[in-house]
C-alpha cells in the first residue's frame, strides 16, 4: 500500500463520517490538568501562626485578597502633563470650536441668525483651523543638527 492510498483512505472516512454524531458528549471528557488552577491558600487571622509554625506579622493589615488578584497586571504609569501652550494657539482652538458651537446652540435654542453672526462664526471656525494648521509646521524639531537619525 502506498502512502497515498493510505491517505485517500484517511480522507473516504473522514467525508464518510462527516454528518454522523459523535459517540462521546464532550461533557464526558476528562479535564485537562494543564486547565486546572491552584487551590486558594487558606486565609490566616493577624497573629496566628501559619503552616511554617511562624506567627505572621502583625503590622500587615489583613487585605481582602485585592492585591493578591491585581498581582502580575500592568498597571501603566500616570501620563506625562499636558504641553503649555501660548495664548495664540489658545484662541485658535477657542474659535475652532467656539464658532460651531455657536451655530449648534442657536439652531437648538430657535434664535435668529443675523448675517453678521453667522459670519463671525464661519470665520471663526475656518480662522481657527487655518491658525492651527499653520502653526503646526512641518519641519524636523529644533536643535536636532544635520542628521536626522531616527527621530520618534
Amino acid at each position: 500500500m502506498t502512502p497515498q492510498s493510505d491517505e485517500d483512505e484517511v480522507w473516504r472516512q473522514i467525508v464518510a463520517s462527516f454528518h454522523e454524531t459523535a459517540e462521546r458528549d464532550p461533557a464526558d471528557q476528562p479535564w485537562p490538568d494543564s486547565e486546572n488552577l491552584p487551590a486558594e491558600p487558606a486565609r490566616q487571622v493577624a497573629g496566628h501562626s501559619g503552616e511554617d509554625g511562624l506567627p505572621e506579622p502583625e503590622d500587615e493589615p489583613a487585605g481582602d485578597g485585592a492585591e493578591e488578584e491585581d498581582e502580575g497586571h500592568y498597571v501603566p504609569p500616570p501620563p506625562p502633563p499636558l504641553p503649555k501652550t501660548d495664548a495664540a494657539t489658545k484662541i485658535a482652538w477657542i474659535a475652532l470650536f467656539g464658532g460651531p458651537a455657536y451655530l449648534l446652540v442657536a439652531a437648538a435654542a430657535g434664535w435668529e441668525l443675523r448675517a453678521w453672526a453667522l459670519f463671525t462664526a464661519v470665520a471663526a471656525f475656518i480662522g481657527g483651523f487655518v491658525a492651527l494648521v499653520v502653526r503646526m509646521g512641518d519641519g524636523p524639531p529644533g536643535g536636532s543638527g544635520w542628521d536626522d537619525g531616527a527621530v520618534l
